[in-house]
């Protein structure tokens, strides 16, 4: 279940290597800074792990044994290849999704080797039985094993991967999570909405405008959706002041409300029930906010960034692309008061004509409204004029965390090889 617990008051200073430089996501793409109508701001963010920080709960090389023989292949095959040349893996499996990312290091970047994403619709039906059904898990099963596959074959040194609020949730989520280590040997660690919504800044938030103030940054998911607060101060680095999870993602959202009606109207009801369920739930983060709104300096733009499929699908309706395309919708900044317009045509669209709109198809028709909803409420809440639109998130705040701690390891041990060896 999502986090309703008190949110974090304490101020965190940011340290570590992981968040200092941008990253580049594919084989010959250049840095997002390059690219000033981007320009990320280049920021650090709060409780990250230290350089050389233990790499708990991640499971090391291929994956279609055993999870004891999985952790024990790893290491005879990495142990000596250079750092830069290993390959490392993220996987997050959501209420709706199961995504696989597997990158090597490059200098402040990495580039990724090999990608997987897949609808699985693990939560299909939680929100009425409190249960993962034995169809979605069966689909998801499925979606493992490719990744799973594709871990052995990329010889991936050093892996984590993630479940979040289907898992959460779900009166038998530890029961599936046993099954996938036993059929695939993936071990996912059920993270808590907490340490969710950190990885996702941690992989999106160089992508935040620069600025000084107050900043949210928010993730919505299938199963839940976080915003964390983040503050610029002029020459300091950013802080988390609060955070917020509540259980309403595009799946238990859509869930939770009635069938979709047929006429326009209804359909415009059931839209404003859906915005009402999310602003309720956000009440108490929303009352906080106003006061991070109130200290805002005469001038100043409120900053707002996103990271989900929401965002990059209504991102790709604005700019009119044919088909989904990650180099044009990754760092684009828009209006708020064009995409809070799209969302309210989307909302009132049949599910037939929804489907035709490109970007959407089949498989988002119908959770794409809820979706909407969530983005207009967030919106209501922190009222940005523009919104950055992030298409990374949990899986490179993952990469980034793991590559840090392994690269000052690697610079640890040649620093102490150099030791023994004595002056030449």
């Amino acid at each position: 279940m999502a986090d309703n617990s008190p949110p974090v008051q304490r101020e965190l200073e940011v340290t570590g290597s992981d968040v200092s430089s941008g990253l580049g996501e594919e084989p010959t793409a250049a840095p997002l800074s390059e690219d000033p109508s981007r320009r990320p701001g280049g920021r650090s963010m709060t409780e990250l792990p230290r350089a050389g920080a233990a790499a708990t709960g991640w499971q090391s090389g291929s994956a279609n044994h055993s999870a004891e023989g999985v952790n024990r292949s790893a290491e005879g095959a990495n142990r000596n290849v250079p750092f830069h040349r290993q390959a490392f893996a993220a996987i997050d499996l959501g209420t709706n999704n199961c995504r696989l990312l597997i990158a090597r290091p490059a200098g402040d970047h990495f580039t990724v080797i090999d990608a997987f994403s897949r609808v699985v619709r693990l939560g299909e039906g939680l929100a009425q039985s409190g249960r993962l059904s034995d169809a979605a898990m069966d689909r998801t099963l499925g979606a493992l094993k490719v990744c799973a596959d594709k871990l052995q074959r990329r010889n991936v040194h050093l892996a984590r991967s993630v479940a979040t609020e289907a898992c959460r949730r779900a009166t038998n989520g530890g029961e599936f999570i046993d099954r996938v280590a036993q059929e695939t040997g993936i071990l996912l660690d059920i993270i808590s909405a907490q340490e969710e919504a950190r990885l996702a800044v941690i992989g999106c938030h160089l992508l935040l405008e620069e600025g000084d103030g107050p900043a949210i940054i928010f993730d919505i998911g299938g199963g839940s959706t976080e915003l964390v607060l983040v503050e610029n101060r002029a020459g300091l680095p950013p802080q988390i002041h609060d955070w917020q999870s509540v259980p309403w993602g595009v799946v238990s959202l859509t869930e939770s409300c009635p069938p979709e009606p047929e006429d326009a109207l209804g359909r415009a009801e059931r839209y404003d029930l859906m915005c009402q369920l999310v602003r309720d739930s956000l009440a108490p983060f929303a009352e906080r906010m106003r006061d991070a709104v109130a200290k805002v300096a005469p001038g100043e733009a409120l900053r707002l960034l996103g990271t989900s499929g929401t965002v990059t699908t209504l991102a790709s309706l604005h700019l009119g692309l044919p088909q989904y395309d990650r180099r044009a919708v990754d760092g684009l900044i828009v209006a708020s008061d064009e995409m809070s317009q799209l969302c309210q045509r989307l909302a009132l669209m049949s599910p037939a004509e929804r489907r035709a709109q490109p970007c959407i198809g089949r498989e988002r028709a119908d959770l794409v409204v809820a979706g909407c909803a969530i983005l207009q409420t967030i919106f209501a809440l922190w009222p940005a004029t523009r919104l950055g639109v992030a298409d990374r998130g949990i899986r490179e705040g993952i990469l980034r965390s793991m590559m840090a701690a392994g690269g000052a390891g690697d610079k640890s041990r040649a620093a102490l090889r150099s030791a023994r060896r004595g002056p030449i």
